[in-house]
């Protein structure tokens, strides 16, 4: 009977360590992918001034005949006029990093000198949160004001990508508009906000820190769950079972 009874519960603790191991499995897979995702600085190309490529959209949210508009576009205001104007889509930064650090380093990177700064707009989208950012060099500041340059990023791009995430909308509009100001031209302005959109606010996006700390809590309270609960439930149906 001491021998049934302690096969029993040997029985039992090799299907709990069996289940505790196969969560602990789960959880090593599900974080290295969440962070796999995520696109870092030196996962970008590498370009340098005078590069014509125009558009890295890492994120694929634009269409074809989006991207052939936009190159067409930004690489007839180079031609004539020396500024480039770069667009870059990530689908989630890596954690701890924004908009704005992720433009900079980005800037930093593909234009190591003021001298190849000077004629460079770029601006970022990061689609997991609709935060996005632009870096422009010294003679570009000379053309287009702090306004114009802030406008763009705030209104040109955000009123459409509010408005059921229309990212190609909002790249088509942003490269008219700059084209127009750095060609010399008068500032279209931004798109016209309706009134369900003027109450929004960009407050109403997820920091990429927010996003990742809530998926990490969730994916760790279930497993603590399961774990907890498992367990319980296999013990009293192996008693019952048992009996």
């Amino acid at each position: 009977m001491t021998v049934q009874i302690f096969n029993k519960t040997l029985n039992l603790q090799n299907l709990q360590i069996l289940i505790v191991s196969l969560l602990l499995v789960i959880l090593a897979t599900i974080v290295p992918v969440s962070s796999a995702s995520a696109t870092g600085v030196y996962q970008m190309p590498n370009l340098t001034a005078g590069d014509r490529t125009f558009i890295v959209d890492d994120a694929d949210v634009l269409s074809r005949v989006t991207k052939s508009k936009l190159k067409n576009s930004l690489e007839n205001l180079a031609n004539a006029t020396g500024n480039e104007v770069r667009f870059v889509t990530i689908r989630r930064l890596d954690y701890g990093e924004t908009a704005d650090s992720f433009t900079e380093k980005l800037f930093d990177k593909w234009f190591p000198t003021p001298e190849a700064k000077a004629n460079q707009t770029l601006l970022v989208l990061d689609t997991l949160t609709n935060n996005d950012a632009i870096r422009i060099g010294d003679a570009v500041q000379e053309i287009m004001s702090d306004e114009i340059t802030q406008s763009v990023v705030d209104e040109t791009i955000q009123v459409p990508v509010r408005d059921g995430n229309k990212y190609n909308e909002a790249f088509l509009a942003a490269s008219d508009r700059l084209t127009a100001v750095l060609s010399g031209e008068t500032d279209p302005g931004p798109p016209e906000v309706k009134d369900e959109l003027s109450a929004q606010v960009a407050a109403t996006f997820k920091s990429a820190e927010e996003t990742d700390d809530q998926s990490a809590t969730i994916v760790v309270v279930v497993l603590l769950i399961v774990a907890t609960v498992v367990p319980m439930v296999t013990y009293f149906w192996y008693q019952g079972f048992s009996g």
